[in-house]
């Protein structure tokens, strides 16, 4: 049992709100995606590659270059699984379509594609918008590939291999970083090191999102000084991920959100 996880959870608790932040900013995103119910084309697409992921047999190799699994002790894992307890929620994924739909990002990069139903989440809103995701392991990487193919998401750049060889060459590469997504290796060290390598890449108003930031004391603490970095302007958290919005004209805030 994670006592960290507890007890950060029960912290998390006491100090969030619903609408923590008082601004015409903070009020859009609150009524335009964070509380928005309105169903999407898109979710129905990627609810119905969930169940049938859900439905699979296939097992796989699993290639770990992150900080580890605390669900799995063996590197044979099975689709399904891997759809359980490592794949973005539908709750999550909705808010960062509704994210991408509303913010219009046009170069999006994620680290860690997993499966590829967080990846669709930030491709489907906008065609046009070029996602470029990063996978280390091959044999996920060629079902997320698949997966991408199946529902004919043609926006959607994948690289295989660790993230700390291959985001320095995507990162030179691109002129901008409108959303990062950060959703692997979760620890303070890797987080704190990718986080400011895309920064100077970050355009105006960029939004970097960081997955499951109470996991450990590590990502707490890298959460915290990130929040802390004078670059970020605006910051949510949401507990099992967080919000930063950079290099924005507005003051300086953070709230702690009541995840409905």
């Amino acid at each position: 049992m994670n006592w960290y996880l507890i007890k950060a959870y029960i912290k998390y608790r006491i100090k969030a709100k619903y609408r923590p932040l008082n601004s015409p900013f903070v009020s859009d995103l609150f009524d335009k995606v964070f509380w928005e119910t309105y169903p999407y084309y898109g979710f129905a697409t990627i609810d119905n590659l969930r169940n049938n992921l859900l439905k699979s047999k296939l097992k796989i190799k699993v290639t770990d270059l992150g900080a580890g699994s605390k669900k799995f002790k063996s590197n044979q894992r099975s689709v399904r699984h891997l759809v359980k307890y490592n794949a973005s929620p539908k709750k999550q994924g909705e808010l960062l379509f509704r994210l991408v739909s509303y913010l219009k990002p046009q170069n999006i990069i994620e680290l860690g594609t997993s499966l590829g139903l967080g990846t669709l989440y930030l491709a489907m809103p906008n065609p046009k918008a070029q996602v470029f995701t990063i996978e280390g392991c091959p044999e996920i990487a060629k079902v997320a590939e698949q997966n991408f193919k199946s529902v004919q998401a043609k926006n959607i750049t994948q690289q295989i291999g660790s993230f700390k060889v291959e985001l320095p060459k995507l990162i030179n590469k691109l002129n901008k970083a409108d959303l990062v997504y950060f959703d692997g290796h979760h620890d303070y060290q890797a987080t704190m090191a990718y986080f400011e390598l895309c920064l100077p890449k970050a355009s105006k108003s960029a939004v970097f999102i960081f997955d499951d930031i109470h996991w450990s004391k590590g990502m707490t603490k890298a959460w915290n000084q990130i929040t802390a970095n004078s670059a970020v302007s605006v910051s949510f958290d949401f507990f099992d991920f967080g919000i930063a919005i950079l290099n924005s004209d507005t003051e300086k805030l953070y709230g702690v959100v009541k995840w409905m």
